[in-house]
């Protein structure tokens, strides 16, 4: 019998083990991905590219889960549409950020605001008490938000659009930790990037015209960086962090997917990416915000953070 404890105990701390580096390597590919998307939307609309990611991520997602999508009740769908469109709205207001100008690093960190704007959107909508911890965390934050949205002496017009990216982001936190159960939280998922490609496909028609072959006249490079954002970053990375977060305390798995903005700058650093000294200032701060919200809370007895036990679905 102590043999046989000794061994679950063994084979379970190694899949922890296994777990932690598996999200560790999710989480650097989402950090790569600001730099990814910004090399993408200077060539290809906005509308257009988001379309057809969401339609390669569905694909793809379908072909892993094939059922994600049937015997789902009205409530489950309704929600479902209703997370989705928020979802969209973030993902168009990040994208649109990075291609009026928005350096990656800088819509790394200003994305991560999800984090401390969570709880505050959760209290508000709900009606609980905002702790002093998420004040703090709030305060920290808007210093190091100003650092980053000045550029030159103005406020940089991308930075405000992934702002509100951060916002979508954080509403569709709240509405998941609301009506999200395990049982749904795949169908959940499929639904939200069913929603996003038919949005964007509709909004692609309205601004961009109607398709054609020529819509779809990329490059090899560019197509290989759709395909990477569809496959890896979103359908990969979603699996492996469900299957990661079920092995790890939700707040240890919330620490190493706050790291995504360091990534996202080491990213930068190497394809040499100018941000300034005020710039980095307010990253700093800002990811000192993201860690006060994940770790006093559980550090103090509070509950655990809602987005680490969340599919993550950016950027």
């Amino acid at each position: 019998m102590t043999t046989a404890i000794n061994s679950a105990r063994t084979h379970w701390s190694g899949n922890r083990g296994y777990a932690t580096l598996v999200l560790i390597a999710a989480t650097v590919i989402w950090g790569s991905t600001f730099a990814v998307v910004d090399y993408v939307v200077h060539t290809v609309p906005v509308h257009r590219f988001l379309a057809i990611r969401f339609i390669i991520a569905l694909v793809c997602l379908l072909a892993v889960r094939p059922r994600a999508l049937r015997g789902l009740s009205k409530q489950t769908w309704r929600r479902g549409i209703i997370i989705g469109i928020a979802l969209g709205i973030g993902y168009f207001l990040q994208t649109q950020g990075q291609d009026l100008g928005t350096v990656p690093t800088v819509a790394a960190f200003i994305t991560g605001l999800f984090v401390v704007l969570t709880p505050l959107l959760a209290a508000w909508w709900f009606k609980t008490r905002i702790g002093p911890v998420a004040w703090v965390s709030i305060a920290i934050a808007t210093i190091g938000l100003a650092g980053l949205t000045l550029k030159g002496g103005r406020i940089d017009t991308g930075a405000i659009y992934v702002l509100g990216c951060a916002l979508a982001f954080a509403i569709q936190i709240v509405l998941l930790a609301r009506w999200s159960t395990p049982a749904t939280t795949v169908s959940l998922v499929a639904i939200q990037i069913l929603v996003t490609a038919f949005g964007e496909i509709i909004s692609t028609s309205i601004f961009d015209g109607a398709p054609s072959a020529s819509s779809f006249n990329f490059g090899g490079g560019q197509w290989l960086a759709i395909a990477f954002l569809a496959v890896f970053a979103t359908v990969v990375c979603f699996l492996a962090q469900t299957w990661a977060q079920g092995l790890m305390p939700a707040t240890q798995a919330a620490v190493i997917m706050t790291a995504e903005p360091l990534f996202a700058t080491l990213t930068g650093t190497v394809l040499h990416e100018r941000i300034t000294a005020l710039q980095i200032g307010g990253g700093a701060l800002v990811l000192a915000a993201m860690y006060i919200a994940e770790l006093a809370p559980a550090r103090l007895g509070g509950r655990e953070s809602a987005e680490a036990a969340l599919p993550h679905l950016e950027p």
